[in-house]
């Protein structure tokens, strides 16, 4: 038994599956089954519950999974202390985003964070939002990137970004044409929005409510990719952060306008336990996260944005800085 076991049997547990923990790892899925069996045969008991997809922990599971993030917790914050005296930033990176943050969007954070720390490990996960904020809790993940996060007493909020909301339309639609729209013209119409349990669509009905207008939602989805491509096809409008739309607004698939009279902001929190311990790589990267992209090395590709799933979405660090789309 050696620390990368365990490892490995913490990464099984975390992903609920042999072939991606073996993937992670760089082995094979048997080989990762074998080391497995092998914690559970000296331990004499199941750690996991191989009769249902994805894997679970057994009782027994959850306790060594516990104890064993404890004892590389704490030993990667002892060889970090060893590293910082001789300069070196490694060891892992965790991080659980919405969907909607993007590959693209988050390329080249992570591109100046591996060229300035090549030994450190990064691992970013996109996941649905209540996914982020239970891998944040569960200590799964050093950070989380979230936007609408409730508020509890044991996490920390760092706003990363805000986003304007904006009005989106296919290039057909009446709107189109206009460059700017008073927020009670949209009062009767066919609205393109999110379901009902997500945070973005609960934030929007309260907007909508304050200014007293009343829209037709004719179809909601849990993420932006299936709005967008709705509100092309002309079933409806939508309201969107502006950095999601911003690749379909310059191809001319969709046409973003400003609403003139309020204004509609989706801040994106980066979210972590208020008792995390952090090592030097991860505060690193936090570091990395509120710096101008435009400061990055030239060798990075600039910020960028895409249209992925999901509810949330940043713009650049705090306040955006990011080139904006034409919105007309």
């Amino acid at each position: 038994m050696n620390l990368r076991d365990l490892e490995l049997f913490c990464e099984v547990a975390l992903r609920g599956s042999f072939s991606k923990a073996a993937k992670t790892h760089h082995i094979s899925q048997p080989a990762a089954s074998e080391i497995v069996k092998g914690l559970e045969e000296h331990l004499g008991c199941e750690l996991l519950n191989r009769a249902i997809r994805p894997l679970e922990l057994t009782p027994e599971g959850r306790i060594y999974y516990d104890g064993c993030r404890e004892l590389l917790d704490g030993y990667r914050r002892l060889e970090d202390r060893i590293l910082q005296r001789r300069d070196k930033v490694v060891g892992p990176v965790r991080i659980a985003s919405i969907y909607s943050v993007g590959l693209l969007q988050m390329d080249c954070y992570v591109k100046e964070f591996e060229r300035l720390f090549p030994d450190a490990a990064l691992d970013l996960q996109y996941v649905h939002p209540e996914q982020v904020l239970n891998s944040v809790l569960n200590e799964e993940v050093d950070l989380g990137l979230m936007s609408f996060a409730p508020r509890r007493a044991d996490l920390v909020y760092e706003t990363w970004q805000d986003q304007k909301i904006v009005v989106v339309v296919s290039p057909q639609h009446p709107f189109a044409k206009r460059t700017s729209l008073r927020v009670a013209e949209l009062d009767g119409e066919a609205l393109v929005g999110f379901t009902s349990e997500l945070r973005m669509r609960q934030e929007i009905d309260r907007w909508l409510k304050q200014v007293k207008v009343s829209v037709n939602v004719v179809h909601a989805f849990d993420n932006i990719e299936n709005i967008k491509r709705a509100v092309e096809v002309g079933s409806g409008l939508g309201l969107l952060p502006v950095p999601t739309v911003r690749r379909e607004v310059e191809f001319g698939s969709l046409v973003a306008i400003e609403l003139e009279d309020v204004d509609w902001v989706r801040r994106l929190d980066i979210v972590y336990r208020r008792t995390k311990p952090f090592t030097t790589a991860i505060s690193r990267f936090l570091e990395l996260l509120h710096q101008d992209p435009e400061t990055f090395s030239r060798t990075v590709a600039p910020i960028q944005t895409t249209s992925v799933q999901d509810v949330d979405v940043p713009a650049t660090p705090a306040q955006s800085t990011a080139t904006s789309p034409v919105i007309r």
